[in-house]
Formats: C-alpha cells, sequence, structure tokens
C-alpha cells in the first residue's frame, strides 16, 4: 500500500476512512450519493490525493495550502500547525478531522510508514470509540 499517496496532507489516514474505496459500504455509498445527488456507484474514494474528500464540494483548503507551500504533510510547514487543522467540536462524533494534529505529530516522531502499519487504525478507534481517561488520553473499553 503507498501510504504516501493515501494519507492526506493534514494527517487523514485515507486507507481506514469508512470512504475509501476498499473499505466503503453500500450503505455508506447509497447515502453519500443522496447527499452529492450522484448514482452510488460513483461513490469510492480513492484517497484525498487522488480523488480529493468526497465530503467537500470542491477543493480542500488544507490540500491547496500544502501544494502551494510546496510540502507533502503540514507538519512539514514552518506554520505548523495553523488554524487550519484546529479541531472543534462541531463534527467530532462523526468526522475525523479532530485526531489530524495527533496523526501528523506521530508521522514526524516515528515516520510515515511506522505511523501507517503500527498506530494509525489504533488512533482512529480510540477517536470513536475511546472513553476519555483525564491525563491518560482515551482508552478503549474492555
Amino acid at each position: 500500500m503507498d501510504y504516501r499517496k493515501l494519507t492526506a496532507p493534514c494527517g487523514i489516514d485515507c486507507f481506514n476512512c469508512e470512504m475509501f474505496e476498499d473499505n466503503i459500504t453500500e450503505e455508506m455509498q447509497r447515502f453519500l450519493a443522496q447527499y452529492k445527488k450522484v448514482d452510488p456507484s460513483t461513490i469510492k474514494c480513492h484517497g484525498c490525493r487522488v480523488s480529493g474528500c468526497l465530503l467537500l464540494p470542491g477543493e480542500c483548503p488544507t490540500r491547496q495550502c500544502a501544494a502551494a507551500k510546496g510540502v507533502e504533510f503540514c507538519h512539514q510547514c514552518s506554520e505548523f500547525p495553523c488554524t487550519k487543522l484546529q479541531p472543534c467540536l462541531d463534527g467530532g462524533d462523526r468526522y475525523p478531522h479532530n485526531f489530524k494534529l495527533f496523526n501528523l505529530c506521530r508521522i514526524r516522531q516515528v515516520g510515515l510508514e511506522k505511523w501507517a502499519e503500527e498506530e494509525s487504525a489504533a488512533i482512529r478507534a480510540r477517536y470513536k470509540n475511546g472513553k476519555l481517561q483525564i491525563g491518560g488520553g482515551p482508552v478503549l473499553p474492555e
């Protein structure tokens, strides 16, 4: 798997995303097709760097910014972290936008391959299913 191609500049792990072509369910295809008013067979994400994000109406401003600054990942920018990556509560229960910053920090610290192969799925699972333990971060319920 080409983790460079399948990791967004902002740190989203496209290869673990529910909309990615290898992961998407028929139910998700129908839901997104209805949202975008297109045929469900056209709904398959190939990764942000290839097809852009299916949830955005146009180009991603973060992706455009990274390209304009000549960086592959936002953590390589002299302005990292910027407000484009700031977490917010809105949609945090449904969208993976709030763990981008953590992913980027881990990519910078351990490298893309190690993060992708050993950490990314667990980070996503703790984000979506973990319970906050003050001072300890999210832990998965037993």
